[in-house]
């Protein structure tokens, strides 16, 4: 995967240095490393420059960044998922359930980083797996993948500034009525790998706000908003507040009612990476929420 970049440098900004710069396009450290050590990696005006190196206005900076080949340890497999938009620098993709993001121990092939892979190779396309942001194996919808080091900065740094706003479609049990915002700490739960739990003193800061959309028979379609995003907050949260998610095998045990829990990463909106640019994208929701919800809807 190789990029470049051609700035001109305004008034405004004569006589700051090209770290300086970059960094105010959204450059991090490591890409700014990446730079030094890649071949024509930075030109001022068509010579190579140092970053330490100022800018003077109509001053012309070429950026080329190179990265070779894809993630080595994910395997290519040939597995279903839905490309919602790409272009050079990112990837909006459907993800279906019963799919990690990454592999792990335990998932080796099944991944969503196996079936990008897969994707990419038979385009002839390659870049490093990088995912911005998370969702659980069991959950479904929008995920926002990096195709490069630059696009992956800025859109990391959306996202430690909350400027990715993330709307997530649940079906909890039980009838929500009023909307409202849970804001109960999340941590590990002791003696659990993979549990979460409110805890009040060990816990990382964790807001949710929700908004009850339709009703059925021991049922409510929640519509939530992280301001935060602790693994598994939206179903800590609901389960602490009275309505677990049905099917969830950790915070709904014994329910079964569906094969998963009903989550949905249904709309992201952002800024994106190198046009600044405003993306908005919805996702439906799968087919086995809809059908949760035709079964028994308005009983």
């Amino acid at each position: 995967m190789e990029r470049r970049f051609t700035y001109v440098v305004d008034q405004c900004e004569a006589g700051i240095t090209i770290e300086q710069y970059l960094k105010k396009r959204g450059y991090s450290r490591q890409v700014m490393t990446h730079l030094k050590r890649t071949e024509n990696g930075i030109l001022l005006d068509g010579n190579w420059a140092y970053t330490r190196d100022t800018v003077a206005a109509g001053s012309r900076l070429d950026i080329r960044i190179s990265e070779e080949g894809a993630s080595e340890k994910i395997a290519p497999v040939c597995l279903p998922f839905d490309i919602v938009y790409e272009d050079k620098d990112l990837m909006v993709v459907n993800k279906p359930g019963n799919m990690p993001v990454h592999p792990s121990m335990n998932h080796h092939d099944n991944t969503l980083a196996n079936a990008v892979a897969w994707s990419c190779r038979e385009k002839g396309e390659y870049f490093p797996y990088r995912c911005i942001n998370r969702l659980d194996r069991n959950t479904t919808g929008l995920l926002i993948l990096a195709k490069h080091m630059l696009s992956a900065a800025v859109l990391y740094g959306q996202m430690r500034e909350r400027k990715i706003r993330r709307i997530y479609l649940a079906i909890v049990k039980g009838r929500l009525e009023h909307p409202g915002v849970i804001a109960l700490p999340i941590g590990r739960k002791e003696g659990s790998a993979i549990e979460r739990a409110v805890d009040m003193e060990r816990g990382e800061r964790a807001v949710t706000h929700y908004r009850p959309l339709r009703w059925g028979d021991g049922w409510t379609l929640v519509q939530c908003i992280l301001e935060t995003g602790r693994t598994h907050q939206i179903r800590v949260h609901m389960s602490c507040l009275g309505h677990p998610l049905p099917g969830d095998f950790l915070y709904c045990p014994g329910d079964h009612t569906i094969d998963r829990q009903p989550l949905h990463s249904w709309k992201l909106s952002f800024r994106h990476p190198i046009t600044g640019e405003k993306m908005e994208f919805t996702q439906p929701l799968p087919a086995d929420m809809v059908s949760y919800m035709s079964r028994t809807e308005g009983k």
